[in-house]
């Protein structure tokens, strides 16, 4: 005699939402998530929410000589730990829409579109719907439409309450306006914009401090003027669409240019700004142009992390960096913050020689697999 099923066992058989999949649940999101995503539509979209696919109409391609298209993915990292620790959902969106807008924009492409995917243990449309409205309040502030996005339920895999995003988006740029180490040159300046916090990058350094230290999420913290948690859900500054009007404002055509951009991410400041600097040239930035957010000054001292170590982790107050023309500086800081974006000029390019002092963790050469150009840092921070 056979053992019995576990379908035998169950008179009413097993079902999808006895696996754990609640498809009804599901639909219930997108209801709740259809009114911010259509806010972030323009007329290129094509449709509405709800398709197999996302359409976008590239007429505008038409118009360019030689359209280049740029593509991005990424997502927020072990960050998604802390926003479930605080049952707070509609601020990661801003994490994953600057991971990924924002490394299109380094190259001077417009980010046109987005799509995003949601994992979850268990589909609580109210959760969801609050991720989902925070990526599109975040694709309004970058310009970018988001036409697409999937929500997978994967019970037994993830817990309850346990999720992960991740997105995509895709940018245009004609090819005599791309942007990149080609463009740099000696006597150039480096323009450091202010971070608004952690965003995305190194919290599992970060993680590991607070929890050696024994410090809770809801721990008031003077130097911070507010919780732990509400410090470390801080969302990423979207840059997008101040670093486009930048480029546009001082076009390359133009006598004063920018010349490029470096979305400082995973690495910190050194090594992402060496990936956008041509082999033999130098970017030497003088850590006195600014102070440290009160936010790095706490990790260092909560896990006597060393500065070699916080420099190649966090991005330490600066996001994002352009590097312009001598000529154009002044005026490129201006115009950021005019924005109210906090810019100033952090450093210079030169020729890279052997008079420069290249051991140690303060020069840095090429990084992530591309062998350009060097990053030195001077000085102790203000």
């Amino acid at each position: 005699m056979s053992s019995a099923t576990p379908a035998a066992e169950n008179n009413s058989g097993i079902t999808y939402a006895s696996a754990g999949v609640d498809v009804e649940a599901g639909d219930r999101a997108v209801e709740l998530m259809k009114g911010a995503i259509k806010a972030t539509h323009n007329s290129s979209v094509i449709g509405g929410v709800g398709g197999f696919a996302g359409l976008y109409d590239v007429s505008k391609l038409l118009t360019y000589k030689k359209p280049l298209l740029a593509t991005s993915t990424d997502g927020v990292g072990t960050k998604v730990a802390i926003a479930q620790a605080m049952d707070i959902h509609d601020t990661i969106g801003f994490d994953l829409v600057g991971m990924v807008v924002d490394d299109i924009v380094v190259v001077g492409a417009e980010p046109l579109y987005m799509t995003d995917y949601i994992a979850c243990g268990k589909v609580v449309p109210e959760r969801i719907a609050d991720i989902v409205r925070g990526i599109a309040a975040a694709c309004s502030v970058a310009g970018t439409a988001l036409v697409g996005g999937e929500t997978a339920e994967h019970p037994g895999l993830l817990g309850e309450h346990e999720y992960d995003v991740a997105g995509a988006a895709t940018g245009i740029v004609e090819a005599d306006a791309l942007l990149g180490p080609d463009r740099v040159r000696a006597g150039d300046v480096v323009i450091g914009m202010a971070s608004s916090g952690l965003h995305s990058n190194g919290y599992s350094l970060v993680r590991r401090v607070i929890n050696h230290a024994g410090w809770a999420l809801d721990r008031q913290v003077s130097e911070l003027g507010r919780t732990l948690g509400e410090e470390l859900l801080e969302p990423t500054r979207v840059y997008a669409a101040d670093c486009l009007d930048l480029a546009r404002t001082f076009p390359v055509a133009g006598g004063a240019a920018v010349h490029g951009f470096s979305h400082v991410t995973g690495g910190g400041l050194a090594a992402n700004l060496a990936r956008v600097l041509p082999q033999g040239l130098v970017a030497t930035v003088d850590r006195n142009t600014w102070e440290l957010p009160a936010i790095f000054k706490l990790v260092s001292e909560l896990g006597n992390v060393p500065l070699a170590d916080l420099e190649r982790t966090l991005n330490l107050g600066v996001g994002m960096v352009a590097i312009v023309s001598a000529e154009a500086a002044d005026a490129a800081v201006a115009r950021l913050n005019d924005r109210g974006l906090p810019s100033w000029v952090m450093g210079t390019v030169s020729a890279d020689s052997d008079s420069i002092d290249k051991t140690g963790p303060d020069y840095v050469q090429g990084a992530k697999g591309v062998d350009g150009g060097a990053v030195r840092l001077v000085n102790a921070y203000a």
